[in-house]
């Protein structure tokens, strides 16, 4: 279950997510969920946790390097996600996967 905020950066291609992982989890204190990626549209979505003010650091951080390296489509920031999200934001298809930590 989700308890801190959740942070998601969607690029075009595996080199702008790591690109994006890397710089989010420098910029600020918060940790790297995994990736997940689309079928055959070449969008990669980078998940990460932590408080709000560092998801929120992160994020923007992760979406300025991502934009140097590829395209960044859409970036969020959900404070608290609501525990039916749980299955969808954890789900099977993110790469590196790991239990999220609890506030």
């Amino acid at each position: 279950m989700l308890t801190n905020a959740l942070g998601e950066i969607e690029v075009l291609g595996l080199a702008a997510a790591i690109e994006a992982a890397d710089v989010a989890v420098k910029a600020a204190n918060v940790r790297l969920i995994g990736y997940e990626t689309t079928d055959g549209a070449g969008m990669v979505t980078v998940k990460v946790e932590g408080q709000v003010s560092s998801v929120s650091a992160a994020v923007a951080a992760a979406a300025a390097a991502a934009a140097r390296v590829s395209t960044v489509f859409a970036t969020s920031v959900i404070p608290r996600p609501d525990p039916q999200l749980g299955d969808v934001v954890l789900s099977p298809l993110t790469v590196g996967l790991g239990a999220p930590t609890s506030a």
